[in-house]
């Protein structure tokens, strides 16, 4: 039995790191790499610190728009899969490096297996969106980390082959939570613990027109306590270009650091008074280590962490992140809304089981 699993991303590297080592205790795993993300600062450092079994095959896509990555994707795809001949494609999230690898398994006609399966915003006009909601409905094996995201699939009429298995990312955090306490953390940058932000902007909504990208420097400038942001390599490009980036390095309160590792991340993390991201991935991080959130956005897929309290969304708003972040707080008790961190023992014994024998 073999499976061709398709990475392409910083969090789908840390979805892969306990998966694979669940998947290949039950299959053949063989692993590539879009080169989605190819700046060695985001793939390099995750593979390296998580353990994350090296690329069978790297496609080495680069930098391009989501239209041109997706076009030299499914090209370098076809014949990766036609000699590989595998049973199953897995693919995860809601990435460009996602919807290539469904497309691809479908047009060839290999089933395909979803991790996180049936996340929905309902906002059609994110990429994110669009790219797992056409990936649902191509796949042969939905692996759901809430009963939220199975009933969402159930309303598009897709109940075969699902599973509520749990989030793979709190296997994750679970796994590494030990090696990101033992890291220097908010100290090393000469922060105090509870005393600072975590920030991270990263999408392209957030940085891809002049008028967003002044938007987030209101947002940035509303920020008057000790605040640290990671910056990925295309956030700072962007900021640069626009004459921003100078500007955000002159504001008393706000530390721009070089993106950091997940190991490190986590730390930073530990450490935050609340974060302010844009990211899924962070939203759900910060509910499993207890931090308060602010998401610059207007709508989630991670919808159980606004309805219970943990969460607000402020969209790109100086001002109602400001009241946000004057407001925030954690609720005493945190529901299990993502399982018990075993979703990967889940999704493999799911793969094994459909595979043929």
């Amino acid at each position: 039995m073999k499976i061709v699993s398709i990475v392409g991303n910083r969090p789908q590297f840390v979805k892969a790191a306990p998966l694979s080592r669940a998947l290949r205790r039950r299959v053949t795993e063989v692993l590539v790499h879009s080169g989605q993300h190819y700046d060695p600062e985001l793939a390099d450092l995750f593979f390296d610190e998580l353990g994350v079994p090296q690329p069978d095959h790297a496609l080495e896509v680069g930098s391009g728009s989501p239209v041109t990555q997706l076009a030299v994707m499914l090209e370098r795809l076809e014949p990766l899969l036609l000699a590989e001949q595998p049973d199953m494609v897995l693919v995860y999230g809601d990435t460009t490096t996602t919807l290539a690898g469904a497309l691809a398994a479908a047009k060839l006609g290999i089933p395909i297996g979803h991790v996180e399966a049936g996340l929905r915003s309902f906002d059609k006009s994110m990429p994110e969106e669009q790219n797992r909601v056409v990936t649902d409905h191509l796949s042969a094996l939905l692996m759901c980390p809430t009963d939220t995201a199975v009933a969402n699939l159930a309303r598009e009429g897709i109940t075969a082959g699902v599973h509520q298995v749990g989030d793979v990312m709190l296997d994750a955090s679970r796994m590494f939570a030990p090696a990101a306490a033992a890291r220097p953390g908010p100290r090393a940058l000469g922060l105090e613990p509870g005393g600072y932000l975590l920030v991270t902007v990263h999408r392209a909504a957030a940085t891809d027109t002049p008028e967003a990208l002044a938007s987030l420097a209101e947002v940035l400038e509303a920020i008057d306590e000790p605040a640290v942001f990671p910056v990925h390599p295309r956030t700072r490009h962007r900021l640069a270009s626009a004459g921003l980036w100078e500007r955000l390095e002159a504001h008393p309160t706000l530390r721009l650091s070089p993106p950091v590792g997940y190991l490190d991340f986590t730390a930073l993390l530990l450490g935050a008074r609340a974060v302010v991201t844009d990211s899924g991935g962070v939203q759900k991080e910060a509910y499993f280590n207890g931090i308060p959130c602010v998401t610059l956005r207007d709508t989630t897929e991670w919808v159980e962490t606004v309805e219970g309290g943990f969460n607000t969304l402020t969209g790109m708003d100086a001002g109602k992140v400001r009241a946000a972040l004057a407001d925030v707080s954690m609720p005493a008790e945190r529901p299990h809304y993502y399982g018990d961190g075993r979703a990967c023992e889940r999704i493999a014994d799911a793969v094994a089981a459909s595979l043929p024998a």
